[in-house]
């Protein structure tokens, strides 16, 4: 096991509620609600063994860490309170309403809701200063800080429980600092987010486990007033199971990718679907068929687009036979994807331009109002993912995609925006929140 981070938001508080800034100062309080979240949390998190425990000291991530370690029972090691996981200095706002803000300042309030890296604030001794260029000069500090207490190849889990934008900003200089990063990334009260970082060539290598869990609260996150899409990784298969390139080469799912598949739909059961797409294989189709068991009257289109990336020779083979033939490629493959061709395969940008074209097609035919199934492959969602968060190419190893796991993307309602990852790789349905599906080949 890696370096696993679990990164954790603070409960619903005062202000939350009465949607007024916080920032940095110290004036609000978790509500009983919050103080809920966080057991409710703690509980979810009660199997997990901890090897060290970091929180903001502001009184509303000190009291959600309190509630949430109270909850797992057992030992738990010391909490370290940590100003670099202090939230973003908003000082001429603090304590403002939402409203009242974009009543009084409307040119800031828009340049932090469109362009927060450009936000320009002045504090009260008069001097200028850019919060959030401050506070992922924080966030890239407290990363260095803490590999250096947690070296990336030594097994060890920490909890990291701290504030909304802070922990966007961590999750940013992990991911290398991605365009417009901030705005593509939610995180809701107490939610859960898991980063599993590796020993690499060039520095940790970073997987994305899953982001904005709220699974202790309820299925998915509230949406917005745009459309949704729902994107699924289709159920296990034997060669996934056994760790065979899938490719395009048609393998139907087991047993145990059917139960996931109905797991799937047991939990998307309450959530609006108005619209159905997956590849043209048996896989994803099944996957999607079994989901839509609850969802009746919706239709299911299939697209050439979303099929597996085509894996060439590699097909069927186990990673020991690829190894006897193409012992240098395939560690190219681990290493640097974004260069590779697939012995009469394709490549990962070819995946990438018919994906994204795909995933464009599908957004476009859907209302404001509407939510869309989409069910594919692995490394189809994950040129998807790393699309939407503004990765690329060589970055499809930071993504994670489970069997049967559940994301959700959030269209912006201002088209001058990126879309938002609202949550990736669900898997708790399965009964765990740590993503234990087959991994694959891919």
């Amino acid at each position: 096991m890696p370096l696993r981070l679990l990164l954790v938001r603070h409960g619903l508080s005062s202000f939350n509620q009465e949607r007024r800034i916080q920032g940095r100062d110290d004036l609000s309080n978790l509500t009983p609600e919050g103080h809920d979240q966080a057991r409710r949390l703690g509980a979810t998190l009660k199997d997990v063994p901890l090897d060290a425990v970091y929180s903001s000291p502001l009184q509303r991530a000190a009291s959600t860490t309190a509630s949430l370690l109270a909850e797992r029972g057992g030992q738990a090691p010391d909490t370290v309170f940590e100003d670099g996981l202090l939230e973003v200095d908003l000082e001429p706002w603090a304590g403002m309403s939402i409203d009242e803000l974009s009543e009084r300042h409307p040119v800031d309030f828009s340049t932090w809701k469109r362009r927060p890296l450009e936000l320009e604030l002045q504090r009260r001794d008069g001097t200028a200063y850019r919060p959030l260029v401050e506070l992922m000069a924080q966030a890239r500090a407290f990363v260095r800080q803490l590999t250096e207490r947690h070296p990336v190849d030594r097994d060890a889990t920490v909890l990291v429980v701290g504030h909304n934008a802070i922990l966007r900003c961590l999750m940013l200089a992990l991911m290398g600092e991605p365009d417009h990063g901030f705005r593509r990334l939610r995180l809701d009260n107490t939610s859960l987010s898991i980063f599993n970082l590796r020993p690499g060539d060039q520095g940790p290598q970073i997987q994305i486990e899953c982001l904005n869990s709220t699974t202790h609260l309820q299925p998915l996150p509230d949406r917005g007033k745009s459309a949704r899409l729902i994107l699924v990784r289709h159920g296990e298969t034997d060669w996934n199971k056994a760790g065979r390139f899938q490719g395009q080469i048609d393998i139907p799912l087991n047993d145990h990718g059917r139960s996931q598949a109905a797991a799937a739909r047991d939990f998307l059961r309450d959530v609006s679907i108005d619209r159905a797409w997956s590849s043209t294989l048996s896989r994803p189709t099944e996957t999607a068929s079994i989901i839509l068991e609850a969802h009746p009257s919706v239709t299911l289109t299939q697209i050439d687009g979303l099929v597996e990336i085509g894996h060439g020779l590699w097909e069927g083979k186990l990673e020991s036979e690829i190894k006897e033939d193409w012992s240098d490629l395939l560690d190219t493959w681990k290493r640097t994807p974004e260069t590779v061709q697939m012995p009469e395969g394709e490549t990962i940008q070819d995946v990438w331009a018919r994906s994204v074209k795909s995933w464009q097609e599908i957004t476009s035919a859907l209302k404001p109002d509407e939510t869309a199934l989409v069910v594919a492959h692995d490394a189809v969602n994950k040129t998807i993912l790393c699309n939407l968060l503004g990765l690329t190419p060589a970055d499809i190893w930071a993504v994670k995609q489970g069997n049967g796991g559940v994301t959700v993307v959030d269209i912006a309602s201002d088209p001058s925006q990126p879309a938002v990852v609202t949550c990736l790789n669900l898997t708790s349905h399965f009964g765990s929140v740590i993503d234990q599906t087959a991994a694959g080949a891919l």
